[in-house]
């Protein structure tokens, strides 16, 4: 007889376990509901001075003449006739819109990538691009299209002479009053496109990002300096991509409103 030698079969399960597994990495949609529904608030909180201008001047391009001379002009002459408080005028509309946008944005992204991993829990570029396009339309539909319909109109309503709208859910109130529930879906088409689009690039950029910083190693961790630094590059691509759909949308919405 011969000794046998024991087989270390340990190490050898644990490879076979991650092998089976290939190392997937599926997040619950949940936490990215959670996540994103907060992040969404704080984001407008801070960047809605931003958007309240590039409203305002898409607006006056139909104006003539003109009321501004540009951004730095518009801020000027807002802040000049309402104070500070007036670059968040409609902020309401927005923030009660925000969360469950970024909410419906990650959780349906979430539920897409993880069915579209491969078996080393990588996400492809291309299909981080479907599953972005996914999750744009699916926000356009649920959130945004309403959301940005009230927006605009609130910002058009209390830049004229005598507002109709006492807040948020008076203008509310007054819209389908006096439209139906299709007067808070006015541009759904165009916020379609522009949402879808918008994700698509988005999450295109980063998931190319994301792979080209993991290499061959998805489990390697992300710093939050170098997500934020990815985040802004795609984040300022999808705008550079799809303004004039912003554009076209914007101005579908307040349509009724000037004419």
């Amino acid at each position: 007889m011969f000794p046998v030698k024991p087989v270390k079969c340990s190490t050898r399960v644990r490879d076979l376990s991650a092998a089976s597994s290939g190392g997937m990495k599926s997040k619950h949609p949940g936490k990215a509901i959670l996540a994103g529904g907060i992040a969404g608030g704080i984001e407008i909180c801070i960047t809605f001075p931003t958007e309240y201008v590039k409203t305002q001047l898409q607006l006056d391009e139909k104006a003539n003449p003109p009321r501004y001379r540009g951004i730095v002009d518009c801020v000027k002459v807002t802040v000049r006739d309402h104070g500070v408080r007036g670059l968040y005028r409609g902020l309401s509309s927005l923030l009660y819109g925000s969360i469950p946008k970024a909410a419906v944005r990650f959780g349906m992204f979430e539920f897409l990538a993880n069915a579209s991993r491969d078996n080393q829990g990588r996400l492809s570029s291309s299909k981080g691009f479907f599953c972005g396009l996914g999750a744009g339309v699916a926000e356009a539909v649920l959130v945004v299209c309403p959301m940005e319909t009230v927006k605009v109109k609130f910002i058009h309503d209390q830049c004229s002479v005598n507002p109709k709208y006492r807040g948020f859910f008076h203008g509310v109130r007054e819209i389908v009053r006096e439209q139906g529930l299709r007067g808070t879906y006015q541009g759904l088409t165009a916020t379609v496109l522009k949402q879808g689009s918008n994700q698509a690039i988005r999450f295109f950029i980063m998931t190319s990002l994301r792979n080209w910083y993991t290499s061959d190693n998805p489990d390697r961790e992300m710093k939050p300096l170098v997500t934020g630094m990815f985040g802004a590059i795609a984040g300022a691509a999808s705008v550079f991509g799809n303004t004039p759909l912003d554009v076209v949308k914007t101005r579908m919405q307040v349509l009724c409103v000037i004419f």
